[in-house]
């Protein structure tokens, strides 16, 4: 059976950097466990999803996928300059150092200090990987109409 939309898909992965950084794995560190998603559902980076499309059980690729295809080209509207005194005040913000934001409906995610002068901090707050060429080894562990 070859993967096509609606299927579900159940997938080895290492994600790496163009320099050999490896930034994700469903075999290392949180997510130590396979990925399941149902193809065309949104749920993963939309090249993710097209490399997957046409495999079959077993097999297994290497992919490039491009900015457009994965978090976007990094926008530089999305560096936001806060005033220093709405961080946590037990911590001290360095240039560099990671923070979780909540939006109001409750998800977090992840931003990065790239400023800080005396009264405020200046956010980055595009995908940490947004503007990078990621790198893919997938394995199809399974599918299911």
């Amino acid at each position: 059976m070859f993967v096509s939309k609606g299927n579900k898909v159940i997938v080895e992965y290492e994600g790496k950097l163009e320099s050999g950084e490896i930034f994700d794995s469903s075999k290392h560190g949180d997510h130590s466990h396979p990925l399941e998603f149902v193809v065309g559902e949104g749920k993963v980076i939309p090249g993710f999803e097209e490399a997957v499309l046409g495999m079959k059980k077993n097999e297994e690729k290497e992919v490039t996928i491009t900015p457009d295809k994965a978090y976007g080209k990094h926008n530089p509207e999305l560096i936001k300059e806060i005033p220093k005194n709405v961080l946590p005040p037990e911590q001290t913000p360095k240039k560099g150092m990671i923070l979780m934001m909540s939006t109001p409906d409750g998800k977090t995610f992840p931003v990065k200090i790239v400023k800080v002068n005396d009264e405020t901090v200046s956010l980055d707050l595009n995908h940490p990987l947004a503007g990078k060429r990621l790198i893919f080894k997938v394995k199809l562990i399974g599918v299911k109409a």
